[in-house]
């Protein structure tokens, strides 16, 4: 018995075979919305330069760098919450309710505890009232956000009804010593002294921690899981109650490193210091493409939109433009960035 076999033809193929649609721009900016930012950043750089040459320096570099430590700490933090579907404002009311009264507590019983010892107790105290977050938003079933503004100003109370509301100057003497301490320094041409802190280094090891728990560990998954859909992740058996707590937790730890490097930086702890930069903090997560529902964000993401905050809370004035300029440009970045990260949703 003889069978003929035949070989469909080009025409029959293209048929048969799924059409796909090569990439638009918009569908390549809902993918990777975090080059929208470094747009920005790029164009920023160019007219800062531009009208201002001496903004090309590598001290300029340094000053950002440290003006963003606390910052991009306190953003990392952010962006995991976002990713899960929550938010919490309350991260920096963490970071000075720790600073201070850890500061002034070592001060008075331990003024020669080492630094590493202080920066534990910090992450410790941090995680502490993080989980305390985390277990109310688990239990209450209350949108985070309205437990959080509780948090907020429950923690913000404590500190000043009973810890203290004066200037702290007398830090302990290994935060003095570290904060002192250069990573790299160099002279400039005009004769000042350009100085990388060291505690830059806790930037990069908190950017690195953040990406691997996000990506390799399935913790990380189980937050982008609850953060694209709280039904599917509790039917697919993730334990909603350890992505709360660990979520919150994790935030509430970085708030507290951010809160001791933070007077190590400044050799001052000031308890109204902090409070007031929650909403710097979330644009620059949103600007760098999390997106305020969940389920998506990038540690990538998340820095150069610290980066770009940072650029025009502190660059902007070289080429004069007033500080009461600065919220409206971010807030105008902001909304032509959900404006752009938008068309996720549409003609993709």
């Amino acid at each position: 018995m003889n069978h003929t076999m035949t070989t469909p033809n080009a025409a029959e193929t293209a048929e048969v075979a799924p059409q796909v649609r090569p990439l638009n721009w918009r569908m390549k900016l809902s993918r990777n919305p975090e080059w929208f930012t470094a747009a920005l950043i790029v164009l920023t750089c160019v007219i800062v330069g531009a009208i201002n040459p001496r903004f090309f320096q590598w001290a300029t570099l340094f000053d950002m760098l440290h003006s963003a430590t606390t910052m991009s700490l306190f953003a990392l933090g952010t962006l995991v919450v976002l990713a899960s579907g929550g938010i919490d404002v309350s991260f920096t009311a963490i970071g000075a309710l720790t600073m201070y009264s850890i500061t002034k507590a070592v001060f008075a019983w331990w003024p020669d505890a080492p630094f590493a010892l202080i920066l534990a107790t910090g992450a410790v105290g941090g995680i502490v009232l993080g989980v305390i977050n985390g277990l109310l938003v688990h239990r209450l079933k209350a949108p985070s956000l309205i437990v959080t503004i509780g948090t907020l100003y429950l923690y913000r109370g404590i500190l000043l009804t009973f810890v203290g509301t004066t200037f702290f100057m007398n830090i302990p003497h290994s935060m003095d010593r570290f904060g002192k301490l250069p990573l790299f320094s160099y002279q400039t041409a005009d004769g000042l002294h350009a100085v990388l802190p060291v505690s830059v280094i806790a930037l990069f090891a908190a950017a690195w921690l953040t990406w691997w728990l996000l990506n390799r560990t399935m913790m990380g998954r189980a937050v982008y899981a609850m953060g694209g859909s709280l039904a599917i992740a509790e039917r697919l058996g993730y334990n909603l109650r350890a992505i709360h707590l660990f979520v919150f937790g994790y935030t509430g730890m970085l708030a507290g490193v951010a809160g001791i490097l933070h007077v190590a930086n400044n050799r001052l702890a000031n308890p109204f210091d902090l409070v007031g930069s929650e909403l710097d903090v979330i644009a620059a997560v949103i600007l760098g493409g999390a997106r305020i529902t969940g389920g998506s964000g990038t540690v990538i993401g998340t820095l150069l939109g610290v980066v770009l905050v940072t650029m025009i809370n502190n660059v902007l004035i070289l080429i004069g433009i007033p500080s009461t300029w600065q919220k409206v440009i971010i807030g105008a970045f902001i909304l032509i960035a959900g404006t752009l990260f938008a068309l996720r949703r549409r003609g993709t």
